[in-house]
């Protein structure tokens, strides 16, 4: 092991009760996208205790940056957490249960609030050690809503000019201790339609006097199907689901419309690209073969999260450092997930990589999930691991 590594885990100690502290009290007050105005104010109190040399707040909307200028020359590093919680309700029975009725911290961000909250602390007692300058990103919105671009929007890649980039996830799907970093892209892009398909209305037993659009729509959902397995390379993965499928009133009628919304996903971006002129070719044709009209929206989300290859050197070498090279994985497991650390990570070289919040009894949910917990030693690995990169 490197001298420096020496240091770093020497130096390094893991405050383990002030974690757990942090995680638990984001996890008992969670708020919803772009409305953590008490998360937000509890991040940007923590921080300006800190004496950081800059604390901007209302970035993006409720996102918070704080600024870090090292003691020795070199990059600027921002490190990000996403800290909005999901409209769930919680049915785990644990003494930090959500208080907030209806909202949950059902995904990991209260751990990932803590994690950047202490590092950013034990950074600034190292402020010495640094080279170059911080900046610890505290962002709104990833579930769906963009915060990630938001602040971008609002000026988070500049006043310092960020050179580069880093975010972790703890994940259910790996044992806690580990990390797993993959090239390329890691997670999906995500994006949505919304389609009506309209026929004519009639009697359910004369169908011959009407135009059933739910007929039409079936075919539809099965034909999308074949995008992914007739004319899509099979190494290039790609989902289409429907989610949504809303027809008619009643159990005898034909009614005139049909609805549905659903997702895409897919990592290549030129594959991603060609998505609604293909949707759209399979509608005209089923259109004219089936007498109905249709009207399609498509709305482009997430963009696919692609990590550097030089950065991904970096959090490996960060984590072999301060974990262990055994507990730095290469996830083989494709993950269809979308995330907004997506648009950073297109405007500067950076990496995103998962953090394991898998034990024997916590964790063992998945994200999302009504039960969702985690095995609180991922605290430690991702404080490590965010330790580990403000020094590297």
């Amino acid at each position: 092991m490197p001298a420096q590594a020496h240091r770093m885990t020497a130096a390094l100690h893991v405050p383990m009760d002030e974690l757990v502290r942090h995680r638990r009290h984001f996890h008992m007050h969670p708020e919803l996208s772009l409305k953590e105005f008490e998360t937000a104010a509890y991040i940007e109190r923590e921080l300006r205790a800190l004496g950081l040399d800059d604390v901007r707040a209302k970035i993006g909307g409720t996102g918070v940056l704080g600024t870090l200028k090292g003691g020795k020359p070199g990059p600027v590093t921002l490190l990000r957490a996403d800290i909005d919680a999901l409209p769930v309700s919680e049915t785990a029975d644990v003494p930090y249960k959500s208080q907030n009725s209806g909202v949950m911290h059902a995904c990991g961000h209260d751990a990932h609030i803590a994690i950047l909250l202490c590092a950013a602390k034990e950074l600034a007692r190292r402020r010495g050690e640094i080279a170059g300058t911080l900046v610890f990103c505290f962002q709104p919105g990833e579930e769906g809503y963009a915060g990630n671009k938001l602040m971008i929007d609002d000026g988070a890649l500049e006043n310092p000019h960020v050179d580069r980039c880093f975010a972790l996830h703890v994940f259910s799907g790996l044992e806690a201790g580990k990390i797993g970093v993959r090239d390329g892209p890691f997670f999906a892009s995500s994006d949505e339609f919304h389609l009506t398909i309209t026929g004519k209305g009639g009697h359910g037993a004369m169908p011959e006097r009407a135009i059933d659009p739910i007929v039409a729509g079936a075919h539809f959902v099965t034909m999308l199907q074949t995008i992914v397995s007739r004319e899509i390379a099979p190494k290039d993965p790609a989902v289409f689901t429907v989610g949504k499928f809303h027809a008619g009133s009643t159990f005898n009628v034909i009614p005139s419309e049909a609805h549905m919304e659903g997702t895409v996903r897919s990592f290549d971006r030129d594959v991603r690209k060609s998505m609604p002129e293909r949707m759209e070719r399979i509608l005209r044709g089923l259109s004219e073969a089936m007498r109905v009209e249709h009207e399609m929206k498509y709305r482009y989300g997430y963009p696919p999260t692609v990590n550097d290859p030089k950065m991904n050197e970096i959090v490996r070498r960060v984590g072999a450092e301060v974990l262990g090279e055994q507990n730095v994985v290469f996830p083989h497991d494709i993950v269809m997930w979308a995330e907004d650390m997506s648009y950073m990570l297109e405007e500067r070289p950076g990496a995103y990589f998962i953090v394991g919040a898998r034990g024997p009894e916590l964790g063992v949910y998945p994200q999302h999930s009504a039960q969702y917990d985690i095995d609180e030693r991922a605290l430690e690995t991702g404080f490590k691991m965010m330790v580990g990169l403000g020094l590297a």
